[in-house]
């Protein structure tokens, strides 16, 4: 089924925000009373303190309020608090609110007309198209909407805004212009008074993979007897979807399964193909209330699966081809998951009232209109992007989400010369975007030169003066300077099985693309030109070419078929939408100073990236894993096997060895951010994860288990909704340990800092300023209440000193001495010595093997571990 009237609707983005009459005010006297108590704003700084949107949260049974700061009528950008009220009392409050505001503001002048403001940010981005006509204003919010005019896909929505600058608050007009090709979803931030550009963020998140050792850019049998170790929920609906079941991640997991009846009752009553809140499915392909999925090949939103009547999603998939051949299993792979994304979520409090995505909200709570729409093997036509996208803005705008196909590792030989002996063998050769793809079967014949009456004779331009010879045989035609697709056609048409196209320039060859005026049943592919002059000659000489058109690997990967990457993405959704509430979509941005080639200058310290691979991790956690088991990101799509690295630094371990990253390592200028960063900070989640399966079981019940995998993921859904905007890690930490108090009145407090401390953000830990990547501090103590390994407060296990130390260490253990063990890691987890020792007060360790540097020592008892870093001059 093919639907492309529901795709407008993910282009309907202004900031659609609740009005703050609607929302909580009644609760701003007491948060400004608490504030006037518990922080340095004035009451002139607290002037303008407006509820920008509320919602119950079932979990801590509090009313989340999200508070914006304004300054005579315009807002501050990321000035924004977080309040919890739980029994008429302010349980936690976060905020970014700017103290000694009117001293702070260096710029209040609007001498730029909201148009000039569009066209300087055109201007810097290198954008073509003009803006020149408001086609709508609020003069009263300072609000304004711009036609398109060819610089953007969708008007542009303009505001006055107060940007944060090194010399303070400057009057600005914020802007969002939507790329042309569906790339960037831009954020500038243009100086009111000069047009300066004051700040750039792209909403659509380029999820490029820069740590795994892999080519890319910027971007099924059943087992009779499988379980499904993670649908124990209520179910709705009569659908069925073959796919890689959760948590059966990739191909490289398991087997893909016939699901019956997925859908949880609680978070998606009417099924997943219901968009109007009455018995009886809208759609009988995948479309629905949660996700819009499709086909994006061309970079479109193109076809959609069709389960028929009865809603039976079972389509083949051989992974030995292109995989344009299993766009249907791939797409209902995609639909799968993205629908378990919001469902399974939805359990721990990312549901309609926090600003979920749903097209129709069933509860009457939170805006409605804004599903996720998911394009499967996105611009594949123009090869692999090894890359996923996803873009959000507030609550009530479509979210996207983009799946790209991952290169082979080498080009694929998909042309097989059989004889004669002196040419046999496999060459290179690169598919074309139309037409089959092509199979491990393929198609043969002998080759043939096809040809016209007019120069270049091999170019195919003309209409053919050989048409019989190509009959069942396979043409070789020559690039030139008409359309690939009518070359292909022209010879489809005289009975040839497939096409070769010859380069006529030296260097790679390049993807044939175009749109045939016919359909195109035939494979055609593109040699070099060394390569094709060679068998051109030899044809022109008589000799007898007998070859295939046909692709025994390696093949392309499909990030539709990685569970993983999945619901990585989708966990930006729900990572954006609830740090600093859901009328926002400013408060995780990556990169505080830009430079002009659009590079980043300053990265933040936000984790987004760590909690989209948090949720990942979780989604395909099973029972049989262990707490030191590696877990990569996305090992699927980079050819590596369960266990490997994936597209992180290390796997994700508790084992020091495996991944020894502590804090300190974001600090590295060779670490990427976001990516880098965000794996430190999903690296302390799932410590802290561990530490809670470990004390209260694991709960293979992912919806309504209440084992410590559940308890840990409801602490850092709840933490999410409970810390400031921008945060950093130690903001990050606080949030869980609030989350904790108030869900649980704190009884996993020394659990929760014992996993920090282990991983370097422990008590006297530094995150310096969140909007700068380069200032942390690590420290791995716990505060006086906590003890390493221990939920009871009592001190450390060891004294460790001196350290920094020339190489000699004293270990002093402060209880009844216990045997020991001694390791010690360098900074890439490789153990470089171990020992044991027996039971006493105090033990000296001989360190002065080692070079100067900086490594962890791990010390284990029978029953604890303790973690420090270790400094040797």
């Amino acid at each position: 089924m093919k639907n492309h009237l529901f795709y407008l609707f993910l282009f309907s983005f202004l900031w659609l925000t609740p009005s703050a009459e609607a929302q909580s005010q009644e609760f701003l006297p007491q948060i400004k009373a608490y504030l006037g108590q518990n922080s340095s704003l004035s009451p002139q700084d607290m002037q303008q303190l407006v509820v920008r949107d509320s919602h119950f949260a079932t979990s801590t049974q509090a009313q989340m309020l999200y508070v914006d700061q304004y300054y005579k009528g315009v807002p501050l950008q990321q000035a924004v608090g977080s309040f919890a009220i739980k029994n008429n009392k302010i349980v936690a409050a976060n905020h970014r609110f700017i103290e000694q505001l009117a001293q702070q503001i260096s710029s209040s002048q609007a001498n730029l007309s909201p148009i000039e403001a569009v066209n300087q940010a055109a201007a810097y981005l290198k954008l073509e198209g003009t803006a020149a006509e408001i086609i709508e204003q609020d003069p009263q919010k300072n609000t304004y909407l711009i036609a398109q005019n060819g610089l953007s896909k969708k008007e542009i929505p303009v505001k006055l805004v107060y940007q944060s600058t090194e010399a303070g608050y400057r009057m600005a007009y914020n802007l969002r212009i939507f790329t042309l090709d569906d790339l960037h979803w831009w954020s500038v931030s243009i100086d009111a008074a000069t047009g300066e550009v004051l700040h750039v963020n792209d909403y659509l998140l380029h999820c490029q993979f820069e740590e795994v050792p892999h080519t890319h850019e910027k971007t099924d049998a059943t087992p009779p007897n499988f379980t499904l170790e993670n649908q124990q929920q209520s179910l709705v609906g009569n659908a069925a979807y073959r796919v890689f079941p959760m948590p059966i991640e990739s191909p490289s997991y398991g087997n893909r399964v016939l699901v019956n009846q997925p859908a949880d009752a609680v978070a998606s009553p009417f099924g997943w193909h219901d968009i109007d809140g009455v018995s009886g499915n809208e759609f009988t392909s995948t479309l629905g209330n949660n996700v819009f999925a499709a086909d994006s090949r061309d970079g479109n939103f193109g076809n959609s699966p069709d389960g028929g009547s009865n809603l039976v999603f079972d389509f083949p998939l051989n992974l030995n081809q292109d995989p344009k051949g299993y766009l249907d299993a791939s797409v209902t792979n995609l639909f799968y998951w993205s629908n378990l994304a919001h469902d399974v979520w939805y359990q721990y409090g990312f549901d309609e009232a926090s600003g979920n995505f749903q097209r129709y909200n069933y509860t009457n709570q939170g805006l409605a209109n804004d599903e996720v729409y998911a394009r499967g093997q996105f611009n594949a036509d123009a090869g692999p992007g090894n890359n996923a996208f996803f873009g959000t803005l507030e609550d009530g705008n479509a979210a996207s989400m983009s799946m790209f196909t991952w290169g082979a590792p080498g080009d694929p030989n998909l042309l097989q010369i059989a004889s004669p002996n002196n040419l046999a063998g496999a060459y290179a050769a690169k598919a074309a975007s139309f037409g089959p793809s092509i199979t491990s079967t393929g198609v043969s014949g002998n080759l043939v030169l096809a040809e016209d009456a007019t120069p270049d004779i091999y170019n195919a331009c003309e209409p053919f003066i050989n048409t019989n010879a190509l009959n069942n045989q396979i043409a070789v035609i020559r690039r030139g300077s008409c359309n690939f697709t009518s070359k292909v056609l022209q010879a489809q048409n005289a009975g040839a099985v497939g096409v070769i196209v010859v380069n006529n320039v030296n260097g790679p060859t390049i993807n044939m693309g175009g749109n045939p005026s016919a359909t195109i049943t035939i494979p055609s592919i593109m040699i070099d030109l060394n390569t094709g002059s060679n068998l051109i000659s030899n044809l022109e000489n008589g000799v007898s070419i007998q070859a295939s058109i046909k692709n025994d690997g390696p093949y392309q990967k499909d990030g539709s078929l990685d569970g993983g990457i999945i619901a990585h993405e989708y966990g930006h959704g729900i990572s954006i939408r609830l740090t600093g509430g859901a009328g926002t979509a400013d408060c995780l941005y990556p990169c505080e100073i830009t430079n002009p080639d659009g590079s980043c200058f300053q990265a933040t310290e936000q984790m987004g990236e760590g909690w989209s691979d948090y949720v990942a991790l979780m989604m395909t956690l099973k029972a049989s894993d262990t707490r030191t088991d590696a877990r990569g990101i996305a090992t699927y799509v980079v050819n590596q096997q369960p266990g490997g690295t994936g597209i992180r630094p290390y796997a994700y371990s508790t084992d020091f060895s495996i991944n020894p990253a502590t804090y300190d390592l974001t600090n590295n200028p060779n670490l990427s951010a976001p990516h880098g960063v965000g794996f430190v900070w999903a690296t302390m989640l799932w410590e802290m994860t561990w530490d809670f399966i470990d004390l209260y079981g694991f709960d293979p019940d992912i919806y309504n288990g209440t084992g410590g995998n559940n308890m840990a993921m409801q602490l850092v859904i709840d933490a999410l909704k409970l810390q400031p905007c921008n945060p950093g890690f130690i903001d990050g930490r606080d949030a869980i340990l609030q989350a904790d108090m108030i869900l649980n009145n704190g009884a996993n407090q020394c659990l929760i800092w014992d996993a920090f401390a282990r991983r370097g953000l422990g008590f006297s830990a530094d995150q310096g300023s969140s909007l700068d990547r380069t200032d942390q501090l690590e420290a791995f103590d716990l505060p006086t209440t906590c003890t390493m390994g221990t939920a009871t407060p009592q001190q450390n296990l060891f004294q460790v000193y001196p350290n920094p130390t020339e190489g000699l260490i004293q270990l002093r253990q402060h209880q009844q001495p216990e045997a020991f063990k001694v390791q010690v890691f360098d900074v890439k987890g490789r153990l470089l010595l171990e020992q044991e020792f027996n039971a006493q007060q105090q033990t000296q360790v001989n360190l002065s093997i080692l070079n100067t540097g900086v490594y962890l020592l791990q010390i284990n008892t029978a029953n604890q571990q303790q973690v420090e870093k270790l400094i040797i001059n």
